[in-house]
C-alpha cells in the first residue's frame, strides 16, 4: 500500500485507513484482531479511533475501541510500525446530554485516557472530534500544543471543521508559535448529501477543496467514504444522499466500475485518492471479505478520463 506524507509533518501514512470504531464492541476481540492482522498484512499502518467509540452500542462505556487496540498492539508488539490516530472531546460527560468538551483540563484530561487505554506514552496524531464553541479556539490549541511539546502528542489535527475555522485555528497557532492542525477529518463519499442534512457531522465541501487544494501542508480524511456499504450489490443509499444528484451518479459508478472490473466501492475510494486535492479515506469493515474489496483501491488506476466523468456527473 502507497505511503503519504501526512499535511505539515513528516509521518507517512497509509493512503487508506483503517476506521476502528466499532472494535471491541459490536465486533468482538478475535474478529477485531484478525481485520487489523489483514490491514497490516496489506501494508496498512494507519488506525483511526476516538475515546469515545463505542459509547451508543448498547452496554457501551466508549473505552472499547482503544482498549481493543491497544490489547493488539501488546500482543503483537507492533506498537512502532503502526500510525494510532484517535480524538478528544466528543466522550460523554458525567450530565445527561453533555461531553467533555475541548477546554485545557479536557484535553489533558482526554489524551491522558486514550494513552491509557491504548497502553502507550504517545498518539501519533490527536484530533479534536467535534467542535467546543463554549471554549476560545486560543485555550484548545495552546493546550494541544503543549501536549505536542510534552511528545504525548506527535501531531494534532481537527475533525467536522469547516475551512474558515481551520483557516482561524492555524492563524492563531502561528501567532503563538505553536504547532498547527496537520489535517482536517470529515464525512465525504462520492454521493453529496442534501444541505445539512447530516448535521452535526461536517462534510468535506467545496470550500474546504479549495483550502486544501491552496495549502498542500495540510491534509484531507474522510469518514464514512463508503456510506455504510451503500455502493455494494444490494446497499440502499441513505434518505439523506437520495437527490437528483445520487440519480447522475451512481450510474457514472457503476459504469466506471464495469469497465476497471472493480467494485463501486474501490472505485469511489480509487476517486478520492487520486484526486486533486487528494483524500485519505478511513474505512470501516464487519469482515475480511470488506477489507480485501476495498483494499482493491489501492491498486486501482483510474484514466483522467473517467476521473473526469466521475467528477462531473452531477444532477
Amino acid at each position: 500500500m502507497r505511503q503519504v506524507r501526512l499535511g505539515n509533518t513528516d509521518a507517512l501514512v497509509s493512503e487508506i485507513g483503517l476506521g476502528c470504531m466499532y472494535f471491541g464492541s459490536t465486533l468482538d476481540h478475535a474478529t477485531s484482531f484478525r481485520l487489523l492482522d489483514r490491514y497490516r498484512e496489506a501494508g496498512g499502518s494507519f488506525l483511526d479511533t476516538a475515546d469515545c467509540y463505542a459509547f451508543w452500542v448498547p452496554g457501551g462505556r466508549g473505552d472499547e475501541s482503544e482498549d481493543t487496540i491497544g490489547r493488539w498492539m501488546r500482543e503483537r508488539k507492533n506498537r512502532t510500525q503502526v500510525f494510532v490516530a484517535t480524538k478528544i472531546g466528543a466522550r460523554p460527560g458525567p450530565l445527561p446530554g453533555s461531553k467533555e468538551g475541548l477546554s485545557a483540563t479536557a484535553v489533558a484530561a482526554g489524551l491522558d485516557g486514550s494513552l491509557r487505554r491504548l497502553g502507550t506514552d504517545h498518539v501519533d496524531l490527536l484530533y479534536t472530534h467535534v467542535p467546543d464553541l463554549e471554549v476560545p479556539l486560543e485555550e484548545t490549541l495552546g493546550a494541544l500544543d503543549r501536549l505536542v511539546r510534552e511528545g504525548k502528542a506527535l501531531s494534532i489535527g481537527c475533525s467536522n471543521e469547516l475551512a474558515w475555522r481551520v483557516e482561524r485555528a492555524r492563524a492563531i497557532s502561528v501567532s503563538h508559535g505553536w504547532s498547527q492542525f496537520a489535517c482536517v477529518q470529515n464525512r465525504y463519499t462520492y454521493l453529496r448529501p442534501k444541505p445539512r442534512a447530516v448535521l452535526p457531522q461536517v462534510c468535506v465541501n467545496d470550500d474546504l477543496l479549495d483550502y486544501a487544494a491552496l495549502n498542500r501542508d495540510i491534509s484531507l480524511v474522510a469518514y464514512s467514504p463508503l456510506l455504510g456499504g451503500a455502493y455494494r450489490d444490494g446497499g440502499e443509499i441513505p434518505p439523506e444522499y437520495r437527490t437528483s444528484d445520487s440519480v447522475a451518479r451512481m450510474p457514472v459508478l457503476t459504469a466506471v466500475a464495469l469497465e476497471t472490473g472493480a467494485s463501486r466501492s474501490s472505485v469511489a475510494l480509487a476517486w478520492m485518492i487520486q484526486g486533486s486535492p487528494s483524500l485519505i479515506p478511513v474505512i470501516g469493515v464487519s469482515s475480511e471479505a470488506q477489507l480485501v474489496e476495498n483494499l482493491g483501491a489501492t491498486g486501482l488506476h483510474l484514466t483522467v478520463g473517467q476521473m473526469d466523468r466521475l467528477t462531473s456527473a452531477a444532477g
